[in-house]
């Protein structure tokens, strides 16, 4: 085949796995709405410790400056909670992939009660925040990042699956912070922690 036919079969190709990814992610997020909620004590730093792990193939080659903190125990569904870091830690590495050094950081504001997963990557307009739990709403191109748009949406029906609350604020190219609460006491304190965020606690 000629170069044209060529690039035309690429793109067939790429569009079939981006599909495929997409209808995988709709489907994991529709099951996450039926599983009835495992709850156990989880001592989240383990969970974090996990999650770093199977994620170090896609940190390869890069110089990421890990900032962890001591993390709670607390009681949740492990399974789902470990989803819940592992997208929200995915996107950081994903988003800071044009610094020369990423930062990444992950604690708790022990007064609220809220963990949170910090990045000093591309941000986004915080006047778009509103959008970023949507299913398929993406503030980024996808020639500029890769993703199908339902991973933020999968989290936050998991936090609300808890009773809790997650929250977001950001920057653009100055990086966003991402927050979650797994009870209820979240929506109480989601206005005090945007303070904080903007005094740069």
């Amino acid at each position: 085949m000629d170069a044209g036919a060529q690039q035309y079969l690429e793109r067939i190709q790429t569009g079939a796995k981006n599909m495929g990814r997409l209808i995988d992610d709709l489907l994991k997020m529709a099951q996450i709405g039926r599983k009835q909620l495992a709850r156990v004590v989880t001592d989240l730093n383990s969970v974090l410790t996990d999650v770093l792990a199977d994620l170090q193939p896609e940190c390869e080659g890069r110089q990421i400056d890990w900032r962890i903190g001591d993390l709670p125990s607390v009681d949740c569904d492990p399974g789902l909670v470990k989803l819940v870091f592992a997208n929200l830690i995915s996107n950081a590495v994903k988003y800071t992939r044009r610094r020369e050094i990423a930062v990444i950081e992950v604690g708790q504001i022990e007064e609220e009660g809220a963990i949170f997963v910090r990045d000093n990557g591309a941000g986004f307009d915080q006047r778009h925040a509103g959008k970023l739990f949507g299913v398929f709403q993406r503030l980024h191109r996808s020639e500029d990042f890769e993703g199908t748009g339902v991973g933020l949406s999968t989290v936050q029906r998991i936090i609300k699956n808890h009773g809790g609350e997650i929250w977001a604020k950001g920057e653009v190219d100055k990086g966003a912070t991402f927050f979650f609460a797994l009870t209820a006491k979240g929506r109480d304190v989601a206005a005090a922690t945007t303070s904080l965020l903007v005094d740069g606690e």
